[in-house]
């Protein structure tokens, strides 16, 4: 038989036998792709992308001995071959990392309402896999070229010149590697993490997203703010869940100088008694103010956490108004007009 044709032969049988050992990896993944263990959740299925394109090349690299090709074909599909595992190996390694991130969450819910360490450790999770995956991405690039004797020759006259080139790549890449070290300080340090209130740039919004270099911040109203992550160590913003998730609302009201701020006060403790927003924590009213026209009400009361308490807000400043209507109409906001006959000298 022809070489080339013997080779050729030996190659797709090889590619075949790739795939049918892929399909068998894939069934498996299908039904028992995910495990229950102690409470947290290891799922599989991410893999089967990986296996796909990995199980085939596998099989090829085992039969490339065998080829009846000329030295420089064989070298060539060798060092093709060699290429594509070390970067298929890194892709499963990395696709690992993320397996064993999302395993380890799985046991805290941030959807919960007490959810503040859940949120710590998700956050933290998160950005030490980033961390851990860019480690792994640059591995197999340097394994990548170091599998080609031209460019180590290429990297030992860098290495020659390395003083030169790492000053200016300091210059030239400050601020990402500004980010990257921040990223790592948020990491350990924590001052936001992952569904954080904060107010920044004088928008409101939850903290959705955590990455090595920006932070993407979920308006109120879903428009998304992204912020570079060094911001949150060299500026200051407000973090309303930074301890606790549970937040304290207030609700203003204007009202007249007539009005019986005690009938008011029994108001607000019937309406917080009577809602399930209500946490059963804080209740006041208080005069917070006086001007030459209207007096300030302000009250306050607690809710569970961020959402929660805006409805809280919104419910309590609707009935407060209503029950002014309905029973002091009179002690609503008003201009008063004096009215007198000017005195004759």
């Amino acid at each position: 038989m022809n070489d080339y044709i013997f080779s050729a032969i030996l190659l797709a049988s090889s590619f075949a036998v790739g795939w049918m050992l892929y399909f068998f990896v894939a069934i498996l993944l299908r039904r028992r792709g995910s495990f229950f263990s102690k409470s947290i959740k290891v799922d599989l299925a991410p893999l089967k992308v990986s296996f796909r394109f990995l199980m085939p090349v596998l099989c090829i690299a085992g039969v490339i001995p065998l080829l009846r090709l000329p030295t420089k074909a064989s070298l060539f599909i060798g060092y093709f071959t060699q290429i594509l595992l070390i970067a298929l190996f890194g892709w499963v390694a990395v696709k690992i990392v993320y397996i064993i991130r999302d395993a380890l969450l799985s046991h805290y819910d941030i959807n919960a309402k007490d959810n503040v360490h859940a949120r710590s450790i998700h956050t933290q999770m998160r950005l030490i896999a980033n961390i851990i995956g860019v480690g792994i991405v640059l591995l197999t690039v340097s394994f990548i070229l170091m599998s080609f004797s031209e460019v180590r020759h290429i990297g030992v006259s860098i290495l020659a010149s390395a003083g030169v080139i790492g000053i200016v790549i300091g210059f030239a890449a400050q601020k990402t590697l500004g980010n990257l070290i921040a990223g790592i300080q948020i990491a350990i340090a924590q001052p936001i993490r992952l569904d954080d209130v904060v107010i920044i740039k004088d928008e409101w919004g939850w903290i959705e997203e955590i990455t090595l270099t920006f932070v993407v911040v979920r308006i109120w109203d879903l428009r998304r703010l992204v912020v570079p992550i060094s911001y949150f160590l060299e500026k200051p913003f407000q973090n309303w869940t930074r301890t606790s998730a549970d937040l304290l609302g207030t609700v203003f009201i204007y009202t007249d100088y007539t009005v019986p701020v005690k009938e008011v006060r029994n108001e607000l403790t019937r309406i917080l008694g009577n809602c399930s927003k209500w946490d059963k924590k804080v209740n006041v009213l208080q005069v917070t103010n006086a001007t030459e026209k209207t007096i300030e009400l302000r009250a306050m009361m607690s809710a569970a956490d961020s959402p929660t308490v805006w409805n809280l807000r919104c419910e309590v400043r609707e009935k407060l108004l209503e029950f002014l209507q309905q029973r002091f109409p009179e002690c609503l906001p008003r201009i008063r007009i004096e009215m007198g006959k000017r005195k004759q000298i």
